[in-house]
């Protein structure tokens, strides 16, 4: 194989490696369901911004909750704020994430 041939299919196997490594996310599975949701106070509305509500993760062995903050707008685009889903008899979190 030439040097350039080889340059090439090394440069696409490290493009491939990224992008499917960019789109893994953690899959995270509880035992039990989560405790129901906090009172949040959300903060008054900010032009440019979608407020994501607190939810509780899992974490340790345990849930703890994590409060709710700003996610900056993507234009066209739906926030979809993360939540629970049973799976089986265990939990499995759905990330948030934006939808067209």
């Amino acid at each position: 194989m030439n040097m350039q041939k080889l340059v090439r299919v090394a440069a696409a196997g490290v493009v491939a490696l990224s992008a499917s490594a960019a789109f893994a996310q953690e899959v995270i599975v509880a035992p039990m369901a989560p405790p129901g949701p906090r009172a949040e106070v959300m903060p008054p509305p900010r032009a440019g911004y979608a407020w994501d509500p607190g939810h509780w993760r899992w974490a340790g062995g345990r849930y703890v909750w994590v409060g709710g903050h700003w996610q900056t707008m993507r234009p066209g685009y739906r926030w979809v704020p993360g939540h629970w889903v049973a799976h089986g008899p265990n939990w499995r979190w759905v990330p948030a994430h934006w939808v067209r």
